[in-house]
Order: C-alpha cells, then sequence, then structure tokens
C-alpha cells in the first residue's frame, strides 16, 4: 500500500479546514496541532494526517484519491507552493514496525494510530526540508552569476535599484527559513508521549533529515554571504554616489569663486 508525503503550502489553516471536514460529515481529530482522518474498516485502514506547517501525509489511499483530497485542500492553503513537493514508499503489516531502507518500504507491527502519526511527523518534516531546499537552490541559482561578475569586472551592472531588491529578496528568503526551522526539532507531540518517540526518530533517520538540515544550513551561509556582498556593493555604489556629488559641489563652488573674481577684477 502507498504511503505519500506532501508539501503543498507555507502554512495550512487548520481551524478552517477542520471546519470543512465537519461540515462534510468527516470526523477530524486533533492531535495537538495535527488533523487526523480516518476512513475504511478494519481490512483496509486509510489515515491521513495534515500538519499545520503545510504538510499532508497519506497512509493507503489511492493516486486518485490523493490528488481529490489535494485539491479539496486548496482553499485553505496559506502561502501555495508553485510546485509541491511529494514523496511516495510502500507499507504494509508486519512483526515488528521497521523500515526496510533497499525496498523504501515502511513495515508496521500494528494499525495504531499514533505510530503512523509518529512516523508521519518524521515524513512530513522531510518533505518540508525539500521544499525548502528547491526553494535555496533557485535562490542561490539566480545570484549565482553575482559573485563572478564582482570578481571579473570589479562591479556589479545592476542599478541601485535593482541591487536593493536582490539584496531584499535574498533577506527575505533568509529569514523565511529562519522563522520556519523550528518546525524541523523534536515535536512536542513526545513530550508528553516518549514511548513513541523511537518512531520518529526512524523515520527521521530514513530520510537522512539530520545530514539534509546540516546542508541547508551551509546553504543559508552562502546566502548570508551573497547577502553581505551584495550589501557592501550597494554601499561601495552610494559612497562613489556621495563622492561625485561632493565632487561636483566643489568644483561648482570653485567656478563660483573664479567667476566672482573675475567680475570683479574687470
Amino acid at each position: 500500500m502507498r504511503c505519500s508525503s506532501f508539501c503543498t503550502a507555507e502554512i495550512f489553516n487548520i481551524d478552517e479546514l477542520a471546519k470543512y471536514f465537519r461540515n462534510q460529515g468527516l470526523d477530524p481529530k486533533f492531535y495537538d496541532d495535527v488533523i487526523h482522518l480516518h476512513k475504511g474498516d478494519e481490512e483496509e485502514i486509510k489515515e491521513i494526517f495534515y500538519f499545520p506547517y503545510g504538510c499532508v501525509i497519506f497512509w493507503g489511499l489511492s493516486e486518485e484519491e490523493e490528488e481529490q483530497y489535494l485539491d479539496n485542500l486548496k482553499p485553505y492553503e496559506i502561502g501555495s507552493l508553485s510546485e509541491k513537493t511529494q514523496d511516495v514508499c510502500l507499507f504494509e503489516r508486519g512483526e515488528e514496525t521497521a523500515i526496510n531502507e533497499e525496498d523504501d518500504q515502511i513495515i508496521l507491527e500494528s494499525d495504531d494510530v499514533l505510530i503512523k502519526l509518529s512516523l508521519s511527523h518524521g515524513l512530513s518534516q522531510s518533505v518540508k526540508l525539500a521544499a525548502f531546499e528547491d526553494s535555496i537552490g533557485k535562490t542561490i541559482e539566480k545570484t549565482r552569476h553575482l559573485p563572478e561578475e564582482l570578481a571579473t569586472k570589479g562591479k556589479i551592472s545592476l542599478s541601485r535599484k535593482k541591487l536593493s531588491q536582490k539584496i531584499g529578496a535574498l533577506f527575505a528568503e533568509r529569514n523565511s527559513i529562519n522563522l520556519h526551522s523550528d518546525i524541523l526539532d523534536t515535536p512536542e507531540f513526545f513530550w508528553r508521549r516518549p514511548r513513541y518517540e523511537p518512531y520518529y526518530h526512524m523515520a527521521s533517520n530514513y530520510m537522512d533529515i539530520a545530514t539534509r538540515l546540516d546542508i541547508l544550513n551551509r546553504r543559508l551561509d552562502v546566502i548570508h554571504e551573497l547577502y553581505e556582498i551584495l550589501s557592501n556593493e550597494l554601499k561601495h555604489a552610494h559612497s562613489s554616489y556621495l563622492e561625485w556629488v561632493i565632487i561636483w559641489l566643489i568644483v561648482s563652488e570653485v567656478v563660483m569663486h573664479l567667476l566672482k573674481d573675475i567680475f570683479k577684477w574687470v
């Protein structure tokens, strides 16, 4: 059976989403700030978990059903992503909960909803991290030529306005990631349910979140360096402008004095 993870937005309007489900005759349950939907019977259990930071995890649904739920989700997205990030693996029942990395398969010892939720926390963090990685990768790619141009030409061929816009975009990107980085920490859910935390770490290790987070932080450092380079270039451009203004003021003052002296002499 399929287990699919999606990140479709910056955040979900969780309260309004829960109201929508109730109006549809469904029975959404909250686990802290995560919405859980349960469908099916004992033979075919389907679970859906909606995380407030824009991620949803499907257990046991078909691709068509997933797409339908994603479409219904759109009105409750805030900051929808132009391209959703996703990951898909398989799961089945077994004697002990484990993850077979070679076959990309999750084995569940039971249909305990809290085991699935614990694993889903790790899976949702992974697709959220993938969204961050895509966003930072695109930002770095768009500004990659600027340091090279500065090194070869000694200056950046952008107007002060365009340069300020680039700086603003870099600052906003770095701030956005830093602002939401806490969602990649161990969820508070496990503070009160410590016996389920190993399942979360199982999924987190499976998705290699720690290593990817380290790489993400290094990329944020690259953005910070780009921000510093462009800020310094903007300061230099502004200083040069002021220097020329001062030079022209001095020249005009000298010319005025010369004319005054000449007219007096005449």
